[in-house]
């Protein structure tokens, strides 16, 4: 049995609001032994070798910053890498091939981002040994004779050179001072640039500073970067963050360009859609966040996805997750049938060179309205226009009901603890607790500040308030943004089911298909130019909407018939040339 260990030490408030409680309640302490000690700055350590298993420090944690948890199979080998004494760490590392483009697919918190680090040469696996020197001779010799003995010894030997996207984008503006054209010239010539700029629609923002760009512009241009250097290997972990549908699939083919050349590339993708359309193969990651990580064999895109939603990795013979996430093939329902709650005028409203023109529709209850559009064209305008953040020009909304927002961008409060939070707001408790909580687990975060919360978590929280608020409309802006693949099933989950308890209506401004096709039933899709004028259109029912976005962007899709999940047809593939010739987009089960 592989026990592992974990403190958060930055969140111990040992001699501060705690007595030392975990090491008191350790029955191996009572004995006389130290299995939970403290270093000399009197947070707790907790020895693997002695620990038992009882969690009796983890129950008793005031703060919930000590794990436990024991392997469900053995693990033969050592961890690939270890951050430190009771820190995270994970288990093997994928195998790249060039020609190839591999995505890891998993919950965040589990070494994504890590594999990735090790893979662009940024970390040297310790193999475990965290108090020693970490060596690439001795993770050639850990990795004989498998795949990735010669792929650590081309990095030792720096004759792999690897290009690597980071996560967090919004470092570069610290790090770069110049113009978007500057930062380019540094890592591409001039022809590769012009090419590039133009598959990721960057010619109008070449001469801008980047310091004042956009965050999807930023990120088209951190994708740009990566893309221009001279590689062997190209790493981008979560590229379509801050992206709209279009600019995600452009990205797609701007990857399958890299690895049509015969370059290597590893993506970390939380937008399955866009991961299945792009990817050759895929590596499961799974475990416990921020405690360890186990890496999967890699597998068939549809296997690897599907077993992931099934929470069951059948070579290895691992559940990982009690409960499979199934996208129901839910029959369109007929919205005439529905009860009109409030109606909506048509609204016109100028914002600078921006104009956004509005046509008028109902909301009706039990609903979920899908807002679905470019960026820069007036998304988030609509929204705030009816949340009354924004008085429109043309045009007055005057609805007889509460409305609840949940904004694009989210401001955390500093220093207030989650359980203060939602102690402090006004909303059904009931709703919370059965419909959300048990879906998203909010409450397992109250101990944790709000301002040290992470994206998706951060988002949880936002978008459960706004769903348990007392209200019949609930607006919410970019919901799955940094929230990973499983709490945005989960998520859609909530949203669908509090919605049909309550009877309240709700709009939801997405850029995964994936979840708009859970959630939705129907749909408002904008048109116009970015930037320049937006259209919002009135709804449409789900295949229809779809059927127009899709074959605008020139795409099919089909659904699986094990899960139901709709899957993007590969372009020019048969099923594509068939369904583009019926002007069908919107999938077939296949």
């Amino acid at each position: 049995m592989v026990r592992i260990a974990v403190v958060e030490k930055d969140r111990c408030i040992n001699e501060i609001g705690c007595d030392f409680i975990c090491g008191k309640v350790c029955p191996v302490n009572r004995t006389g032994k130290e299995c939970i000690s403290l270093d000399e700055k009197q947070r707790p350590v907790v020895s693997e070798d002695l620990c038992i298993g009882c969690n009796l420090c983890v129950i008793k944690c005031p703060v919930d910053c000590v794990y436990i948890e024991n392997l469900v199979q053995e693990l033969s080998e050592n961890p690939v890498h270890r951050y430190g004494e009771n820190e995270f760490r994970f288990y093997r590392i994928p195998v790249v091939k060039k020609g190839e483009i591999v995505g890891l697919i998993g919950r965040n918190g589990i070494g994504k981002s890590s594999i990735v680090k090790i893979i662009s040469g940024h970390i040297i696996p310790n193999l475990g040994d965290y108090k020693g020197e970490a060596s690439y001779d001795t993770v050639i010799k850990f990795f004989k004779g498998k795949e990735q003995q010669n792929f650590f010894t081309a990095l030792r030997d720096s004759v792999l050179k690897v290009s690597y996207k980071p996560q967090n984008i919004t470092d570069i503006p610290k790090a770069f001072k110049g113009k978007v054209k500057d930062l380019l010239l540094k890592v591409g010539s001039g022809n590769n640039i012009e090419k590039i700029a133009s598959e990721l629609s960057l010619g109008k923002i070449l001469s801008r500073e980047i310091s004042t760009l956009s965050g999807g512009e930023l990120q088209r241009v951190a994708i740009a970067a990566a893309a221009l250097k001279e590689a062997d290997i190209y790493t981008f972990d979560e590229p379509t963050s801050y992206l709209d549908i279009r600019e995600r699939l452009k990205m797609a083919r701007l990857m399958r360009e890299l690895a049509e050349s015969g370059k290597g590339v590893v993506v970390i993708e939380h937008d399955l859609a866009v991961l299945d359309y792009l990817s050759d193969y895929v590596h499961l990651l799974y475990g416990k966040k921020s405690v360890y990580g186990i890496t999967s064999n890699p597998k068939s895109v549809r296997n690897g996805i599907n077993e992931f939603l099934d929470g069951y990795v059948k070579d290895e013979n691992v559940r990982f997750r009690k409960k499979e996430l199934k996208f129901e093939v839910k029959p369109s329902s007929d919205y005439k049938k529905k009860r009109v709650l409030g109606t909506y005028p048509d609204l016109k409203k100028k914002l600078g060179s921006f104009s956004l023109e509005v046509k008028g529709g109902d909301l009706r209850a039990a609903e979920v309205l899908g807002i679905m559009g470019p960026n820069g064209i007036g998304k988030t305008t609509f929204v705030r226009l009816l949340a009354g953040a924004e008085k429109p020009d043309s045009g007055e909304i005057d609805f007889s009901f509460n409305v609840s927002y949940k904004p694009q961008y989210l401001d955390p409060e500093k220093g207030v603890l989650v359980s203060d939070f939602l102690a402090s707001q006004d909303y059904d408790v009931s709703i919370f607790k059965n419909e959300i909580d048990r879906r998203l687990a909010i409450t397992e975060l109250e101990n944790h500040r709000l301002d040290e919360l992470s994206g998706g978590e951060l988002q949880k929280v936002a978008v459960g308030l706004a769903l348990a608020r007392e209200s019949d409309l609930v607006l919410l802006d970019e919901p799955t943004a940094f929230v990973d693949i499983e709490d945005r099933l989960n998520m859609a989950d909530a949203i669908r089911s509090v919605i049909d308890i309550k009877n309240k209506i709700c709009m939801c401004v997405d850029h995964d298909i994936l979840f708009q096709d859970y959630v939705s039933d129907r749909l408002i899709i904008f048109d116009g130019e970015p930037a320049v004028k937006g259209i919002a259109n009135a709804a449409v029912s789900m295949h229809d909407g779809m059927n127009a976005f899709l074959g605008d962007m020139g795409i099919t899709f089909r659904r699986d018939p094990q899960t139901g999940r709709p899957r993007a047809n590969k372009a020019g593939s048969q099923l594509d040339q068939q369904q583009k010739k019926k002007g069908e987009y919107y999938y077939s089960m296949q």
